[in-house]
């Protein structure tokens, strides 16, 4: 028997103060109970018992060690439980780094449903962009990214969720004189409005637009997707944006979609997470109910 065996049928005997009734508790026989208690002793060697008529009693020795192996295996059982609680998700966190666009217009529905599923889950929400977030998840910081691919990281998972379109958005004043499809050159020769240059959706765009032989240099480099949206509808250019994400503004007519000669190609949103590492039960299931919902 394991050292943790004669530890559980030593305390077993400690309470029940009779071998037979412990063999009992542990689907034992008396023999292997008797057995048992003989190789601790030896092991110790200590007598751990008094053996009487009316039953075995702790002695001095065994009274001491009793209180410190039940206790180790109380917490052990504790331990037990709580594993089985994670695995069940009636408790645990789930650390999610995401960027506040893709929060905003992808995210939340589906927190909102798994909470309502596991409500005792608590969540930690990790603002960043794609390239932080990747490094949250290498850091162990957050369980899951949600990100603009595309991501080069050969230790990463990568799970696309979503196509998304990059377009050209203006508010009234370059309506006119964007009016009909235009080429990329037309349009990058007015005032343009991007993402900072570490974002990855903004790297994906102007590596396409690099791909044509065109280099750019936005008047405006702005830290969120929202503020793209504002400063192209104040006609301080012409914003590149997610058209998904903007959806809101297009169909109200506070901007305009400029049609190009040749569509930026569509790109991805997804789920990533390190490979090396099993995911969490929460992390899985929430994983799973995006793709569910999606497929």
């Amino acid at each position: 028997m394991s050292k943790l065996d004669l530890y559980k049928v030593f305390c077993t005997v400690a309470k029940r103060k009779n071998f037979s009734k412990a063999a009992h508790d542990l689907y034992m026989t008396q023999p292997a109970v008797s057995q048992a208690i003989m190789q601790l002793e030896r092991e110790l060697d200590t007598r751990l018992f008094t053996r009487t008529s009316k039953g075995v009693f702790l002695t001095n020795e065994g009274s001491l060690l009793f209180a410190y192996a039940n206790s180790a295996i109380n917490f052990i059982r504790v331990g037990e439980e709580k594993i089985l609680e994670l695995k069940n998700l009636t408790t645990g966190e789930l650390k999610i780094g995401v960027g506040d666009t893709i929060s905003r217009y992808f995210l939340l529905p589906y927190l909102e449903e798994f909470h309502n599923r596991y409500p005792n889950i608590t969540f930690k929400i990790v603002n960043g962009t794609t390239l932080e977030i990747c490094a949250l998840i290498k850091s162990g910081e957050v369980d899951i990214g949600i990100c603009n691919f595309p991501i080069d990281d050969l230790g990463l998972e990568l799970r696309p969720c979503m196509d998304v379109q990059d377009v050209f958005v203006c508010g009234d004043k370059f309506k006119s004189i964007l009016s009909g499809p235009v080429s990329l050159d037309q349009v990058t020769q007015l005032p343009l409005i991007f993402l900072e240059s570490k974002a990855n959706s903004r790297k994906y765009v102007e590596d396409y637009i690099l791909s044509k032989g065109i280099q750019i240099s936005p008047d405006f480099e702005l830290g969120s997707h929202h503020l793209l949206l504002e400063f192209a509808k104040i006609n301080l250019g012409v914003a590149c944006v997610t058209k998904e994400f903007s959806r809101e503004y297009l169909d109200k007519g506070l901007l305009h979609e400029v049609q190009l000669l040749e569509e930026i190609p569509k790109r991805s949103i997804g789920v990533c997470f390190l490979k090396s590492v099993s995911l969490s039960a929460a992390s899985t299931k929430f994983v799973e109910l995006i793709e569910n919902k999606l497929f």
